[in-house]
């Protein structure tokens, strides 16, 4: 008896038409493959700071910032091993939420009695990055029309029926839509409802957030290198001495915002791994095809199945694009992160089939940029913190693919670790706990195929989970694409 399908994409090989359309795509992401900054010179020698900040991501550039902020006359180092954006703050889809638990259900599994200031800290810290972009100009594209998550089988529509009064309990406005409604807001046949997040949802150009708080951290006073990669981590009398090619920096304390690359913490190597994800762009639409689709309000899209899609809208002088990513979750044995897995042909192709599938009126359109990212992954999908060599360094890390807005908070709660500032979030258990580790492997490598297999299973099942994943859901790792 041939295997039932609920799932709305197809189980067949991609076609020749499906490779061709990426074959001559540029393998960089779209975000970084414009005019950026002169790099920033290297660390030249020897030298000392009060605060080391280890990553030159959206964390670390805020952390840096918020530091500077708090107090202008700390002296303050930035330090990135390659260049600015170059992890996961450059290879994400722009997608910008308030969520600082990768979804409200999610923290409810978790941290139900924290949930609601939980909620009202994440609107007030994408507050904070609204006012810093206006405030200081910088030009990164923000757009807010809310997100849009789509329902493509009837189950998946029934899993969004509560949602309207979910997130109204917590603060955030929102409307149910059936699938004639969805089609009219951008048009696929594969629309069979949707719940429009209007709150608490942005879209952005990542790198350009990341050259703009770079700019602001030199003009408040930090010192940035690039090209200076953190070779050593040790205690130095009252502080820590952090080593580079160049020798080593002395500091007060560092905060690492190491994001998915190794980090020298074991507490950090525990608990988080690589998982790579896969992104598309198209070539701009012509008029036609872009009256095909509508999308006249512009906002994000996912649909939420366990493997997902998320897509949203570019705006070039050229015309309409649209970035298309996500459904794999790629784990490499050992957890590399290396330039060889940002891209993966496998992931492409599907990634093509797929997009013709939702929208079969733009077949024929070529995609210009295909690239790979490496998401810190943790088991509870949001970030963790902790301090170690007796405090003098602390770190924030695990985001999980919702890092872009949550990358601010992450480092204030890092910063406050640091310093040692008693307050009620660095009292909550969400900033105290930390998630369940992974196993070692090569079980830790059998466990993630083995939890994908099953998610890809209840998919097909019309959602319906079966004994693996509910046991993972007792235990507090309800794992998702």
């Amino acid at each position: 008896m041939a295997a039932v399908n609920d799932s709305a994409w197809p189980e067949t090989e991609p076609t020749d038409a499906d490779r061709r359309s990426y074959a001559e795509a540029e393998p960089r992401p779209w975000w970084l493959a414009g005019e950026r900054p002169a790099p920033r010179p290297p660390v030249d020698g020897p030298a000392e700071a009060d605060l080391v900040v280890v990553g030159g991501g959206l964390t670390g550039l805020w952390a840096a910032v918020v530091a500077k902020q708090r107090d202008p006359g700390r002296d303050v180092m930035l330090i990135e091993r390659e260049s600015l954006a170059i992890g996961a703050s450059g290879r994400n889809g722009g997608f910008m939420s308030s969520s600082l638990v990768h979804g409200i259900g999610n923290g409810l599994a978790r941290f139900p009695d924290e949930v609601p200031e939980l909620e009202r800290l994440g609107l007030e810290n994408l507050a904070e990055i609204r006012r810093t972009v206006e405030e200081h100009r910088i030009g990164c594209d923000l757009r807010d029309a809310g997100a849009v998550e789509v329902a493509m089988t009837p189950a998946q529509a029934a899993d969004l029926a509560g949602g309207v009064e979910e997130l109204a309990r917590y603060g955030h406005e929102a409307v149910l839509l059936d699938g004639e409604e969805m089609r009219a807001e951008l048009d696929s046949p594969l629309y069979e409802g949707g719940l429009w997040q209007r709150t608490g949802e942005c879209t952005i150009d990542p790198v350009k957030l990341c050259d703009g708080l770079a700019d602001l951290a030199e003009e408040l006073g930090v010192r940035v290198h690039e090209g200076t990669e953190m070779t050593g981590l040790e205690r130095a009398g009252g502080g820590v001495g952090i080593g580079t090619p160049a020798g080593t920096v002395r500091a007060g304390g560092a905060l690492l915002a190491t994001a998915a690359f190794r980090s020298p913490i074991r507490a950090i190597r525990r608990r988080v791994i690589p998982v790579y994800d896969y992104v598309l762009v198209t070539e701009p639409l012509s008029p036609a095809q872009e009256e095909s689709i509508g999308w006249a309000n512009r906002q994000g899209f996912s649909d939420n199945a366990n493997q997902f899609h998320y897509y949203r809208p570019i705006e070039t002088p050229e015309g309409l694009r649209i970035l298309w990513g996500g459904y794999d979750a790629i784990y490499n044995f050992g957890g590399r992160v290396e330039d060889a897995a940002y891209q993966r042909e496998r992931s492409f192709a599907g990634l093509a089939q797929r997009f013709f599938t939702a929208f079969p009126q733009l077949e024929g359109l070529r995609f210009s940029h295909r690239w790979g990212g490496a998401i810190d992954t943790c088991s509870r999908f949001f970030a963790f913190y902790g301090t170690s060599h007796a405090g003098r360094v602390s770190w924030a890390v695990g985001h999980t693919g919702l890092g872009v807005g949550a990358s601010r908070f992450s480092a204030t709660v890092g910063l406050d670790l640091l310093d040692g500032v008693d307050s009620p979030v660095t009292r909550m258990r969400y900033a105290r706990s930390r998630p369940l580790p992974f196993p070692p492997e090569p079980l830790r490598w059998g466990v993630v195929q083995l939890t994908r297999n099953r998610l890809a299973a209840a998919d097909r099942k019309g959602g319906r989970r079966g004994l693996w994943l509910r046991t993972l859901d007792r235990l507090g790792l309800g794992f998702d694409s």
